[in-house]
């Protein structure tokens, strides 16, 4: 490839795609490239370019496409804080744990620019005061933003944290809707649920709130928190509704399912390249992105993950083929230089992460992944 093809090829890059995160800087080891050949010397520095380019595009991207402004500052000690110990978490964390990074045999078409959420898990907050007694919190509540929509809410569990009780026992796990004080009752049974439960052994209860929460979503002022106990026999309340020493992580948390419409499944392809590979010819090549070298502790998981880049030469045809002409032609007026080597598919990941109100996000980020290389 020609030096100003070279050039060009990187500068569209940069003009296509977003724009380099400022103040984190991208660790790269330096191009091995052999002295005696200065050819594949030049391939090995203008793909290690593009590595770099990629590994800060991507920085940029994941914030864009979260409509983040700039990370979240939550640092590795407070992300311990606020992970609740709670089996949905856990199941997504071992999902990872066995699937590894790079397990993606089958994943959906992506055609939107923002992340799609498909699930969100809010930790509870004390109530306001006017719902209060005697400056007493008495349990929960939950903060829904905007962009939720009732009908499209497939599922809403909430999750309590029951101690173990002195012996087996019968729990009666009620819920309950507060109301302000000055209304007269403000006590409203929303759910109850009874449950056996053996001598010394605490666990994880979930209960359905779709319901609830679709009155809450369509009548936000209703929603003054709920009020939860797990009484057993005795008369004892065993569920954790506040964070007391050495039960962090056990506080009361929903989780809310949204629906994502239809999906196309389609098939991953391989690798077309070798990083080593002397070859020059346009195809993919593997890159790793690891958010703990970004420093980006806000992300559960995964740690780090495949996204692959597109590297090599691609031989001259006429550009009115290929998209972007009007950018390549304004870039070089001569006309001298050919179409690049871009990505032609990508797809998305599966990103568990915190926001910056502290929820927890389970959701799809998409364009993440290169599939496919090919000139343009």
């Amino acid at each position: 490839m020609h030096p100003s093809q070279i050039v060009l090829c990187l500068s569209l890059l940069v003009a296509l795609g977003p724009a380099v995160l400022g103040g984190q800087e991208t660790h790269q080891q330096p191009a091995v490239s052999s002295p005696d050949d200065a050819e594949q010397c030049a391939t090995c520095e203008v793909r290690q370019h593009i590595k770099t380019m990629r590994l800060n595009a991507i920085k940029s991207q994941i914030l864009s496409k979260l409509r983040m402004k700039e990370a979240p500052n939550i640092s590795r000690d407070t992300v311990k804080q606020l992970l609740p110990r709670a089996p949905p978490l856990q199941q997504l964390l071992d999902q990872y744990d066995v699937l590894g990074d790079d397990n993606r045999d089958q994943v959906a078409e992506e055609d939107d620019e923002h992340a799609v959420t498909e699930t969100i898990m809010m930790m509870a907050t004390e109530p306001e005061s006017v719902v209060q007694v005697d400056g007493q919190p008495r349990c929960c509540f939950f903060s829904f933003a905007q962009k939720f929509q009732a009908n499209r809410v497939v599922r809403a569990q909430l999750w309590v944290y029951l101690r173990p009780a002195a012996e087996a026992t019968t729990v009666f796990l009620q819920i309950s809707r507060l109301m302000p004080v000055t209304d007269g009752n403000r006590h409203i049974r929303i759910r109850s649920l009874k449950i056996d439960v053996s001598a010394g052994v605490s666990s994880w209860q979930s209960i359905d709130v779709k319901q609830v929460l679709s009155v809450w979503l369509r009548q936000p002022e209703t929603n003054w928190g709920i009020e939860i106990n797990a009484f057993d026999s005795r008369g004892k309340d065993l569920a954790v509704t506040t964070t007391e020493s050495g039960e962090e992580g056990l506080q009361p948390f929903m989780e809310v399912k949204i629906s994502e419409g239809p999906r196309r499944a389609r098939r991953d392809v391989g690798l077309d390249c070798d990083e080593n590979s002397p070859e020059s010819r346009c195809c993919r090549y593997p890159l790793t992105v690891d958010f703990e070298d970004f420093g980006w502790d806000w992300i559960i998981a995964p740690k780090r993950y495949k996204a692959n880049y597109c590297s090599g030469e691609c031989e001259y045809m006429h550009l009115q083929k290929y998209p972007h002409t009007h950018l390549v032609n304004k870039a070089n007026p001569r006309g001298t230089a050919g179409p690049c080597c871009t990505p032609t598919k990508m797809s998305p990941i599966n990103m568990l992460y915190f926001n910056r109100e502290e929820q927890i996000i389970y959701g799809k980020i998409p364009s993440m992944v290169v599939d496919r290389c090919g000139c343009l």
